[in-house]
């Protein structure tokens, strides 16, 4: 069920009311039927697999409690390995069997093992990186191990945060399951804003610029470098709008029953260093994989040149988790060396500000950082946007190009009026961001007079009726379904 659906607009009310009616003790019942209708409305047969995971889990969970010493690193290990083998069957088995036949047809051996026909279910990366993060903390001794099946089953399959999360940690939400969440009118108008801008960015935003970013992307060879340039712009926001505006709907809808789900964006393009964007980026998954990657690896305790190696680690890794594809491994590769040259050019860099005096001129030194940031970024995105490597290869090397056999006038890629009207709601998508990195928009809005505010709330719901993608023909679902 999407979020951005009929369909959700009579759920969430209805499992929102039927959450307050009843009484405390059986509501993680309810929660936990309409999580299994939520996640069964994409493909029902998978809730079996879900249920696997979840059976698994619960009982190696327990397992490593009762447990200590070598047994209790082989318990965890085979948790973790279970949780693995499944993602890694319908997620990454046709990718590595692809590649292995490629390299045995190459060196004239005989392979014939044939891929596999199996649909990757419904934010799958999501509930396994949840439930590996529960074992890890179950084993080191940080989270008890949750003996009610239920509140388990719920933890693992939570509606709002089930198919994209944020990836939360046991000590956050396991907890919140037991606690007795009171009609609070001020905390529900909260999470009903967030839903609505979380809307808003989706199927005005995201969804208007993915008109010209799937023109473009999808036959790049036919475009010059204006098109490519402002597609690729286009893609940046596109992501950042329909994936931050997915969180927002997630923890909007969980805040209005009550719920603290974690922030998972903050301002990402605002960001001045490739380290400060990952900070403020997906920041669930970051936060996931310094926890039970990076930090394992050693993290900052060791040599420069072994953190150096355990950030190219961590990142490839995090591009391998995106999807199963080189455009991925690349990508996350790319942003793990922009980190290392970072780390290695900083002593140079500084004294480079200080020789011609941008020191002194902070506000001009910010806004460079930000620009070079967002232009790395931007320029990783093209290998995560592109179908195939040759794609990216393509679009790369056509970036600055002029040629006369491709499109290079942008009133053929996108008309004079719908530039406006991307143009205009970029402005409002910039000012908006800019008052929630200085003050925070909710708090601002609540200063000045209830007229202007209600017609700022107003004018939001009036741009998704009339400015937002309905259209079946477009693809609107969520980015990051597809993980």
């Amino acid at each position: 069920m999407l979020f951005n659906s009929i369909s959700f607009l009579v759920f969430f009310p209805t499992v929102t009311l039927g959450y307050f009616i009843l009484p405390h003790r059986l509501r993680w019942i309810l929660l936990l039927a309409g999580s299994c209708y939520f996640y069964m409305a994409f493909v029902p047969k998978y809730i079996l697999i879900l249920a696997f995971e979840i059976v698994v889990n619960y009982f190696v969970g327990i397992a490593l409690e009762k447990t200590d010493g070598r047994l209790k690193r082989g318990i965890l290990t085979f948790g973790i390995l279970v949780n693995v083998s499944v993602l890694f069957l319908f997620k990454y088995f046709n990718f590595f069997n692809e590649n292995i036949a490629l390299l045995a047809h190459w060196l004239h051996w005989n392979y014939g093992l044939g891929s596999l026909s199996l649909l990757l279910p419904i934010g799958l990366s999501f509930h396994t990186f949840q439930s590996i993060g529960y074992l890890i903390d179950v084993g080191r001794g940080r989270q008890a191990a949750e003996r009610h099946f239920g509140i388990f089953s719920l933890f693992v399959m939570f509606y709002p945060q089930l198919v994209a999360g944020p990836i939360e940690r046991s000590g956050n939400l396991l907890r919140q399951f037991y606690e007795k969440h009171e009609i609070d009118l001020d905390r529900m108008a909260s999470g009903l804003k967030l839903i609505i801008w979380g809307l808003f960015k989706k199927m005005v935003i995201a969804d208007r610029l993915a008109d010209v970013v799937n023109k473009v992307y999808g036959e790049p060879s036919s475009y010059s470098g204006p098109a490519l340039i402002t597609a690729t712009i286009f893609f940046a926001v596109q992501i950042y709008c329909d994936f931050s505006g997915y969180s927002d709907i997630a923890i909007g809808a969980a805040r209005v029953m009550g719920f603290r789900l974690m922030e998972n964006f903050r301002q990402p393009y605002f960001s001045q260093s490739i380290s400060e964007f990952w900070r403020r980026w997906h920041i669930s998954l970051s936060t996931w994989f310094k926890d039970y990657v990076y930090i394992p690896l050693g993290g900052n305790r060791v040599a420069q040149w072994r953190r150096l190696f355990n950030l190219f680690v961590t990142f490839t890794v995090s591009g391998i988790w995106h999807g199963a594809n080189w455009t991925y491994v690349i990508w996350g590769a790319l942003n793990g060396c922009y980190l290392i040259v970072s780390v290695l050019t900083e002593p140079m860099r500084n004294a480079m500000v200080k020789r011609i005096g941008l020191n002194k001129i902070p506000f001009l030194h910010q806004i460079i950082r930000m620009l070079i940031t967002f232009t790395l970024i931007c320029f990783s995105w093209i290998f995560f946007r592109a179908s195939s490597l040759s794609s990216a290869l393509d679009v790369i090397g056509h970036l600055t190009s002029f040629s006369h056999y491709r499109v290079t006038s942008l009133s053929k890629v996108i008309p004079q009026t719908e530039l406006i009207i991307d143009a205009a709601l970029l402005a409002v998508l910039l000012i908006v961001d800019l008052i929630q990195e200085k003050k925070g928009t909710w708090t601002v809005l609540s200063r000045i007079p209830l007229g202007f505010r209600w017609f700022f709330y107003y004018a939001i719901l009036f741009a998704i009726f009339v400015l937002g993608v309905y259209d079946v023909a477009y693809k609107t679902s969520f980015i990051y379904f597809q993980f």
